[in-house]
């Protein structure tokens, strides 16, 4: 059944993300530097009132014990009633948040994308309940399929030069699209009130709520932080290479993670605890080999995006930086599904608040030092959690031997690709990219998956 889910969450989220690097890729012809570092900043503001408003609903849904389609209908009540209030209190105060962020015309996008709010909380909690249960085949369809529409409302007014308000628009028809796509797939959720739901609802959301704040914070803050010191035009470029290196961690990390959680959730559930280094391992392992290889790809490739203007090649430096970025994230948040599952949130929350904390120290004095200073410090933050992330796993009996293996043919893989690279003519054309790409994906596989077969496999038995 995890296998099943797996491979559905990864068909969700090629769908999804596709979509999304076509609209990356679409922003980045037609729009300005200035123009896209300004979109940016709007979706990050929104993202944070997206995470306030689902107060960990996937967490609360996935781990209750009691009926949870009342569960749900309760926190959909919450989330939709939070989700309203975020967005009047948006669009009342949008001149003055533009203003904060550097970006005072962006006010106007400001009020436009907090409508979207009530929408993703409904879209949120049904989305929720199917993924409990694994059922992420029915997910498909709000989630894929409202990605699908925004993502084609976003190209085509990009196209006919309506500028940034392109994105914003697509955005608002994707939130609308999700909760009514999500109901034709059967998670017709009524929004209801059950006292004892929304008790336990509340308990588990003093840790999780803050959780969930303090990680989305984690992956907007800096576009915050250069968009108030350095403005618009300076998170451009930053957002570009950030958008990108993000979807080896979407595609592999986030659907692992998606699918880790439940499974733990039900070992802790069944008293089967003692099976969760085990099955960590195995995840750990899949992430380290699937994402390492991505992102090896990509770094060895980041001189090629220029294919999408020249304003853009000071982009492919910050692009290998967060490439590294993205790889440790990965396994932070794979690590943290099985912390979160033990009943040790916690701890989770004291790590996110740990990274969080750090991230903002070390900001305040590399931001004035441009986007390539922020993007090392992304990158040497989150590797330096992952030690204690570690340490905190061997306290609670949740570590397993470090996979040494799998280590070692990821750095001889990558350290393979390298060498297949320096002898490669440099190409910039599109055909070219796609030829190198497929080579070195090629040349990484060929070292780094032999010798974590017997891993890869078991996980598939496991599972």
């Amino acid at each position: 059944m995890a296998v099943r889910g797996s491979l559905w969450l990864f068909a969700v989220n090629l769908v999804s993300k596709s979509s999304q690097v076509v609209v990356t890729l679409a922003l980045a012809l037609f729009l300005t530097e200035a123009d896209l570092g300004a979109v940016a900043l709007v979706v990050s503001v929104v993202n944070i009132g997206q995470v306030v408003q689902a107060m960990g609903v996937y967490d609360i849904v996935s781990r209750t014990a009691l009926d949870p389609v009342k569960t749900a209908g309760t926190v959909l009540t919450m989330s939709v009633a939070t989700g309203a209030v975020l967005a009047v209190t948006i669009i009342a105060a949008a001149n003055p948040v533009a203003a904060a962020l550097g970006a005072p015309d962006a006010a106007g996008m400001l009020r436009l994308a907090a409508l979207t709010l009530p929408f993703t909380a409904a879209g949120g909690v049904q989305m929720a309940l199917m993924h409990r249960n694994l059922d992420f085949r029915r997910r498909m369809l709000p989630d894929a399929g409202g990605m699908l529409i925004g993502a084609a409302v976003t190209v085509t007014l990009a196209a006919r030069g309506t500028g940034p308000e392109a994105l914003v628009v697509g955005l608002l028809c994707t939130a609308i699209a999700q909760p009514v796509l999500a109901a034709v797939a059967g998670a017709r959720i009524r929004p209801t009130w059950n006292r004892e739901a929304a008790t336990e609802a509340a308990r588990w959301l003093a840790v999780v709520g803050p959780g969930a704040l303090i990680a989305v914070l984690l992956i907007n803050v800096d576009y915050l932080a250069i968009g108030h010191v350095l403005g618009p035009g300076a998170v451009g470029g930053y957002s570009l290479a950030f958008r990108i290196a993000w979807v080896p961690y979407i595609l592999i990390a986030v659907v692992l993670g998606g699918v880790l959680f439940p499974i733990c959730a039900e070992l802790v559930r069944s008293g089967q605890s003692s099976a969760l280094p085990d099955t960590l391992r195995r995840f750990t392992v899949a992430t380290l080999v699937v994402t390492g290889g991505l992102y090896t790809a990509v770094a060895l490739s980041a001189h090629g995006i220029v294919v999408l203007g020249e304003q853009w090649a000071g982009a492919a430096g910050l692009l290998v930086l967060l490439c590294g970025y993205g790889l440790g994230l990965g396994l932070l948040h794979v690590w943290y599904q099985v912390i979160r599952a033990a009943g040790h949130a916690r701890q989770y929350l004291a790590l996110e608040a740990t990274h969080l904390v750090a991230l903002l120290t070390a900001l305040v004095f590399t931001t004035e030092r441009g986007p390539a200073a922020v993007a090392l410090t992304q990158l040497i933050v989150v590797w330096l959690l992952v030690p204690v992330t570690w340490l905190v796993l061997r306290r609670n009996g949740l570590a397993f031997p470090l996979p040494l293996r799998a280590i070692g043919s990821v750095a001889g893989a990558a350290g393979a690709c390298l060498a297949v690279d320096l002898v490669l003519p440099d190409s910039t054309g599109v055909a070219g990219l796609v030829a190198t790409g497929l080579l070195l994906l090629a040349t990484y596989c060929a070292i780094a998956l032999p010798l974590n077969r017997s891993v890869l496999i078991g996980l598939k038995e496991r599972a």
